[in-house]
């Protein structure tokens, strides 16, 4: 089956599941066209709630279709009528890339995936309004608030020369979606939907169901680090990220990874930057089988330190203990992660090998500060714009909101 074939196919069957889901009323309703919320002087019929919700389902948006589709509308009509009393309108052009760029999420061409979601009942224009009203918002954030939050060549020198990026916090959340030999194409389909998602909510949600972190149970959620403790890798893409954005999926031994931004700030005192990190992996056979992850508790209990573990290991064959001290971009990323969430002589027993036959026995000897070396002056001065047009548009939504007059049938 060719990729188009599986995504019509997933289409058609998820189109399936969306009229059947639909509330009675929505479903039965006589009049579609008829008016169920207004929004200030626009309505929102039982129509465009009825196609948003099957598009949604047809992403496999997490939560209630019906409830994320009368939320989305309701928020892209006070988005519209905003852009309309500034008096800035969509071109052609825009629309054109803007839909362009959401299929090319799906490695599809626009046509491609306008002709999928038609074949599943949803029409040109459900789509076509879905990306009008997010691209009229982020010209009018731009260029409402665009100008108060420039940053000039200055701010970006000051930024590098006090080293200030090293002081950036971030709060993410995490999925790691596990790639199981054959099922391939499933789990790339299921990391491109997470990826769209825009809502740290949806996020938790989709951890929850999919991901095989640890973190699952909490949503995925880490907690506050410093940005240099992530692999470079993945400190660009954080930073390019505002607040609710997901990274692209980022392959990593055995899984696809994917990581939303939930907060960012500057810390007070930079942190440092190292040069190397030293690590012990002693592996374990047997996996996450209840007697590998008991052996991998009495190791824990046995050590403090990294020297430690060549007294476990005596005895063994050399290859179940790797110890050595690596550049921070020489590290295989899925460790990075794991290192990243640890201090000294702490120990994580999140990763496997050889196909989850083999325990990781991970612990972190120690980090090696050095000179911050130059940092990209364009990541650092998109992630201050980024983060600071999230605020003001978060904040301005929310004005709009209550402001409005919104009546639901």
């Amino acid at each position: 089956m060719t990729r188009i074939a599986r995504f019509f196919f997933s289409l058609m069957t998820a189109a399936t599941l969306t009229l059947a889901g639909l509330t009675p009323d929505m479903a039965t309703a006589q009049n579609l066209f008829a008016p169920a919320v207004k929004v200030n002087d626009k309505v929102i019929t039982h129509y465009e709630l009825q196609q948003r919700a099957r598009m949604l389902q047809l992403f496999r948006a997490p939560g209630n279709a019906n409830e994320e589709a009368r939320k989305q509308l309701i928020e892209e009509r006070l988005k519209l009528d905003a852009a309309e009393a500034h008096g800035l309108e969509v071109g052609a052009e825009d629309l054109e890339a803007g839909m362009e760029e959401f299929a090319g999420r799906a490695n599809m061409t626009n046509d491609q995936f306008v002709k999928a979601l038609e074949s599943a009942g949803v029409a040109r224009e459900t789509y076509r309004d879905f990306i009008h009203s997010g691209v009229a918002w982020r010209h009018l954030v731009r260029a409402k608030f665009g100008p108060r939050i420039q940053v000039g060549k200055a701010d970006v020198e000051r930024a590098l020369a006090s080293n200030a990026a090293s002081g950036v916090r971030v709060l993410i959340s995490e999925i790691y979606i596990p790639v199981k030999p054959g099922q391939e194409d499933r789990a790339e389909a299921r990391a491109n939907e997470i990826s769209q998602i825009t809502t740290i909510s949806a996020f938790a949600r989709a951890a929850r169901n999919y991901s095989a972190a640890p973190t699952r149970g909490r949503g995925g959620k880490v907690n506050w680090m410093p940005i240099n403790k992530l692999p470079p890798a993945i400190q660009g893409q954080i930073l390019g990220l505002a607040p609710g954005q997901v990274t692209k999926p980022i392959p990593i031994s055995g899984a696809i990874a994917l990581f939303q931004l939930r907060a960012i700030e500057e810390g007070k005192a930079p942190a440092p930057e190292y040069s190397a990190i030293e690590y012990a992996a002693y592996y374990i056979d047997g996996g996450r089988t209840p007697q590998a992850l008991a052996t991998a508790k009495k190791t824990r209990d046995r050590i403090d330190t990294c020297d430690d573990l060549y007294g476990i290991a005596k005895g063994q064959p050399e290859e179940v203990l790797e110890r050595g001290a690596k550049k921070p971009g020489e590290i295989p990323q899925d460790i990075a992660l794991e290192l990243a969430k640890l201090d000294k002589h702490e120990v994580s027993t999140n990763l496997t090998r050889a196909g989850g036959q083999t325990l990781v026995f991970l612990m972190l000897c120690g980090r090696t500060p050095k000179i911050a070396e130059e940092l990209e002056p364009g990541q650092i001065e998109l992630s201050l714009q980024n983060r600071r047009l999230q605020s003001f548009a978060d904040g301005y939504l929310e004005q709009l909101r209550s402001e409005a007059r919104i009546i639901e049938k």
